[in-house]
């Protein structure tokens, strides 16, 4: 370097170039990479000694690799490794530097721009006699900058061999080194980014597996069913996964359901509340299709499970068996409408089903036909009169529940699914309810020509009965032989009703029978047809016993309360009564049966 005009120096210093800048690009880390830098300087470009400086995320410049030949005494360049200066130190220092092209120089009588917080060393060589020789304190830096120009790092080199300040041709290869030295830590920054991410990478796909496996082993071992249904596309409310407590619960295999929606498989009544459920959140109680043809209660409960980018992407759906709740409260429903000695309807259930049947509208002359219009002309709706709040079996023809609604055929309804809610007894309509005409003694005014009856003629009857003998079978052979009587007077009861009549225990010894659509000839004969049920004798603990009845016949019609409706057939009960001189009591409501309703 000493003799720079010299042709065959310049070959070999480009060779050597070339041979450092090759070690730069061989480098496999970001810290290789800076460790040749400083050793290129020195072996390839005539330098005893260099140091890299490296910008920080945070904008300072810390000491990341130093290379001298000879390891000299304090405040040689090693002792700096590790150290930090601030940017605005570096920049203040650089931009008093004299402009060699793109690097920068300093000479020892501007040392005063060294900031004291910059990590510098001082050189050991001998002090300059001509004016070109290198002083210990001069600096020359190489600032290297990224391809988008924002500072890398700056090279600091010291102690040229030849002793003088270096030439054009020393200064030409330091600025191509630099260039290069540039590339390589750029190259090796984003090397070690791509490794990071790698390795980031990689620690996500194991904790997304993980994750995975963790969901399929949740979903699949749940011992309640689960579902995936996808929310776009063509597929859309399709099941795509479930799990074997699913299968299990609907009796359906895998590759089934996987070819069906939860609209496929809802009973038709409970439609409208799936579709109601929203996707996020949303909770609804219903009946799903089992393979034997059946219902079973189900809870669903959603959940959306969403991609960050792509934003939902399906439906997780949690599918509870709730029918042995359903059915516990289906039993308590009917401990608290039924007696529960004879399983009839109690008093309670017989108003609430006479309520269903009357409405406030007093009847108007003319019959049925003349109160609808005068009811349709009030502008009064059904709910405000008729709506009933309650869970019953399916209304039958005469628009009461079952003539015997006991636990079991509630239960029968229960797990058909023919169980009607609230929602669908609000919608059922209103038939008026009128009391038939009066007919005369001797009919043949009205029917002598076409043996047509008159409208209005069918109603509802309600038929008080109450046990005659009753009180002594009870005192003679105790609570026991009286239970047993009442509950196969019940049974007689039942079976004597046309299909569809209420036969209900109001306390004690009565019974109440509501009829609708009955005729009064049609009602006497039904009576007739109690009596002669219970009449006969029954076999009681191998003891014939034997009770009587009082009936009573009265008729309901809307703008009758319910306690109108049950006075007027009991009083008529209490006219039998006193016409066959049996025993009435003295107080309306007493009982003689205190044990058992």
């Amino acid at each position: 370097m000493e003799a720079e005009s010299e042709p065959y120096v310049r070959l070999a210093t480009l060779r050597t170039l070339h041979r450092v800048v090759a070690d730069l690009n061989a480098a496999r880390s970001l810290a290789g990479t800076l460790q040749a830098v400083v050793e290129g300087a020195v072996h390839g470009l005539g330098f005893d000694a260099a140091a890299v400086s490296l910008v920080r995320p945070d904008g300072d410049l810390v000491v990341a690799a130093v290379w001298e030949v000879e390891e000299s005494g304090v405040g040689g360049p090693a002792v700096l490794l590790g150290q930090v200066g601030p940017r605005d130190s570096w920049d203040r220092m650089l931009s008093v530097s004299d402009h060699w092209g793109t690097l920068r120089f300093l000479p020892y009588d501007r040392g005063w721009a060294v900031g004291t917080d910059v990590p510098t060393w001082t050189g050991d060589g001998p002090l300059p006699v001509y004016a070109n020789d290198w002083h210990p304190r001069d600096f020359l830096f190489a600032p290297m900058y990224s391809a988008g120009g924002d500072l890398l790092g700056v090279l600091s080199v010291d102690r040229p061999r030849s002793g003088k300040r270096p030439g054009a041709w020393t200064r030409e290869a330091l600025e191509m080194f630099s260039l290069q030295a540039s590339i390589a830590i750029g190259n090796a920054r984003l090397r070690a980014e791509m490794q990071r991410a790698l390795a980031r990478l990689e620690k996500e796909q194991q904790a997304l597996r993980a994750s995975e496996e963790s969901f399929r082993q949740a979903f699949e071992y749940a011992p309640s069913g689960m579902a995936i249904t996808e929310l776009h596309g063509a597929g859309r409310g399709q099941l795509t996964r479930v799990n074997d407590a699913l299968c299990r619960l609907l009796g359906r295999p895998r590759a089934t359901l996987r070819q069906q929606s939860f609209a496929d498989l809802v009973h038709p009544e409970d439609l409208a509340l799936l579709q109601r459920t929203s996707a996020e959140g949303g909770r609804a109680e219903l009946r799903l299709s089992r393979r034997d043809g059946g219902y079973q209660w189900v809870c669903l409960r959603n959940s959306v499970v969403a991609d960050a980018a792509e934003g939902p992407s399906f439906l997780l759906t949690h599918v509870e068996d709730i029918e042995d709740r359903k059915l516990h409260e289906l039993q308590l429903a009917h401990r608290a409408s039924h007696d529960a000695l004879t399983g009839l309807p109690n008093g309670a259930e017989l108003r609430t089903r006479l309520g269903r049947r009357l409405c406030s509208l007093p009847q108007a002359p003319g019959g049925a036909a003349a109160h609808g219009a005068a009811f349709a002309a009030s502008g009064l709706s059904y709910s405000a009169h008729a709506a009933f709040e309650g869970s019953v079996p399916a209304a039958p023809s005469h628009g009461y529940g079952s003539a015997d609604p006991a636990l079991d055929r509630d239960v029968e309804a229960f797990v058909s699914g023919a169980v009607l809610g609230r929602a669908e007894l609000r919608h059922a309509a209103h038939v008026h309810t009128v009391v038939p005409v009066e007919l005369p003694e001797d009919p043949e005014p009205w029917n002598a020509g076409h043996r047509v009856p008159p409208p209005g003629d069918k109603g509802l009857a309600v038929l008080f009965c109450d046990l005659d003998g009753f009180k002594s079978i009870n005192d003679r052979f105790g609570h026991n032989a009286g239970d047993a009587v009442l509950i196969e007077v019940a049974r007689r009861l039942q079976q004597a009703v046309r299909e569809g009549d209420t036969v209900a225990r109001l306390g004690g010894d009565e019974f109440v029978v509501l009829a609708d659509g009955i005729g009064r000839q049609e009602a006497k004969d039904l009576a007739g047809r109690l009596r002669n049920a219970i009449i006969p004798p029954m076999r009681i603990d191998n003891r014939a016993m034997r009770v009587g009845v009082s009936l009573g016949i009265g008729w309901a019609g809307c703008g009758m309360s319910i306690e109108e409706v049950l006075h007027a057939a009991d009083e008529r009960m209490y006219d039998e009564k006193r016409a066959r001189g049996g025993s009435v009591r003295g107080a309306r409501g007493e009982r003689s049966h205190r044990r058992a309703g």
